[in-house]
């Protein structure tokens, strides 16, 4: 990452440009004004991942670019947040003093929070032993961090592998576990300003019917411990064991009751909700007691698929949050069909880089 590319004096421009982009995918459709959610030019990132380049004994944070088999080394990372720009410098320095922390070090990865913790998992091309777990925890004292170690088929934790993370939405605290292995939002600040959007999008919402929430790939609970404040109950899926049992955990942190998490896919769901098929799944959930106004949806980046869609068109109210605008034009052509958008917002979650996240509350034609 070149100094040019992170002068802040040149970020309004390219925020700008993300935005024209994002509303010529969405051109020939009606959309009102898009709001547009900013981010901090640099600092901003709170997880980052790096392979450990060694040379003449030395090990080196670096990064590959496309089709280079070699990695170039980095001595900076301006879009670090905070506590890993203070980090990398002292860690790899200690990691060089010893041998049993650097030896055949493969990468290395930063989860960290705004709260002040930092998880740091170290990746190698051989077990990690006794000896090593002893050096990791003084590495741990002397930082103040967590450290998990990995190789093949092995995962050491010495301490805990996840951190708990403090957000600010609308003035109310939220907290999150972060587990190591499962997703994240990486920009904070912005996660918390899509979370304050989606909320008031639900808030309107439920001005008009309060009703129920369903809410498909809900990961760790992220946007759900925000929005069932709105809603009689929420029904969320997740397909991931590991993020399912996060979820739970950040909805008792939260101290939010309405909710019920079921593992199962989209597809799973639409197939449940037809009533094509039985799941022992939810067996312990009558489908028919909820009164859905509502769907949300933050679908990978491929989308939703034709099953789901003809699912968010059943509901009143669809509130849709994508990290690609360009299969969020195609969903979109089917949802307006039966759906008008009324709101549209962009999150610059990824400055610097053509991704953007996008959100858009959709609401049933009446005529």
């Amino acid at each position: 990452m070149s100094d040019h590319s992170i002068n802040p004096d040149l970020y309004p421009a390219a925020l700008d440009a993300k935005l024209e982009n994002f509303k010529s995918t969405l051109d020939g459709l009606n959309f009102p004004p898009v709001q547009v959610f900013e981010s901090a030019p640099s600092g901003f990132r709170m997880r980052a991942e790096f392979r450990i380049w060694h040379e003449d004994g030395t090990a080196y944070y670096a990064m590959n670019r496309a089709g280079e088999k070699r990695p170039y080394i980095i001595s900076e990372f301006p879009i670090a947040g905070e506590l890993i720009g203070q980090l990398m410098a002292p860690l790899l320095a200690s990691i060089n003093a010893s041998v049993i922390l650097s030896r055949k070090l493969f990468s290395l990865e930063f989860l960290t929070t705004l709260s002040g913790e930092a998880l740091i998992t170290l990746i190698y091309h051989r077990p990690v032993d006794e000896e090593w777990e002893l050096a990791a925890k003084a590495l741990e004292t002397e930082h103040s961090i967590m450290v998990i170690g990995r190789s093949r088929k092995q995962k050491t934790v010495l301490t805990r592998d996840y951190v708990t993370e403090t957000l600010s939405v609308d003035e109310v605290q939220y907290q999150y576990q972060q587990i190591e292995s499962g997703f994240t939002q990486p920009n904070a600040r912005v996660n918390e300003k899509m979370l304050s959007w989606a909320s008031g999008c639900c808030k309107a919402v439920a001005e008009v019917k309060s009703g129920d929430l369903v809410e498909l790939y809900c990961g760790n609970g992220n946007f759900t411990a925000v929005l069932a404040q709105h809603f009689r109950s929420v029904l969320a899926t997740e397909i991931s064991k590991i993020s399912v049992r996060s979820a739970q955990t950040n909805f008792a942190l939260n101290d939010v009751d309405n909710v019920t998490v079921v593992r199962m896919s989209s597809e799973e769901f639409t197939q449940a909700l037809n009533k094509e098929r039985p799941f022992r799944r939810l067996k312990e959930i009558d489908l028919d007691s909820y009164d859905f106004s509502t769907i949300f949806v933050d679908p990978p980046r491929a989308g939703l698929d034709e099953g789901t869609l003809k699912l968010a068109q059943r509901f009143d109210n669809i509130l849709y949050i994508s990290c690609n605008p360009e299969t969020l034009r195609a969903n979109l052509d089917s949802l307006t069909e039966t759906h008008e958008i009324v709101r549209t917002a962009i999150f610059d979650q990824f400055p610097w880089t053509h991704h953007l996240e996008s959100g858009v509350l959709l609401r049933r034609r009446t005529v």
